[in-house]
């Protein structure tokens, strides 16, 4: 069984909320941190793990990233803050 997982990426100040999917959490973020991925999250330094769920099925996880794309801004800040009140980068703490 192959995991996936949906994530919540910001910037340092906690302004701006990129959603993805990916099978290599840890591989993803790391893109992510290292600026491997041109684009949105490049440009406006969106690097820090908030916020990630984990699914047995890629299909499941690409329905929720979808879901979650159409939530307004405040639904997606709750979401983060039931989880993780502090904001902290997650990374880290899933690298152990």
């Amino acid at each position: 069984m192959k995991l996936s997982y949906i994530y919540i990426l910001t910037n340092k100040a906690n302004s701006t909320l990129c959603i993805g999917v990916t099978a290599n959490l840890i591989k993803r973020i790391w893109e992510h941190k290292n600026k491997i991925v041109s684009g949105f999250t490049s440009r406006y330094n969106v690097n820090k793990l908030v916020y990630f769920e984990e699914f047995e099925d890629i299909s499941l996880a690409i329905a929720r990233e979808r879901r979650l794309k159409e939530w307004p801004r405040q639904w997606k800040i709750n979401l983060i803050n039931q989880k993780n009140p502090s904001w902290v980068d997650l990374y880290y703490l899933a690298l152990r």
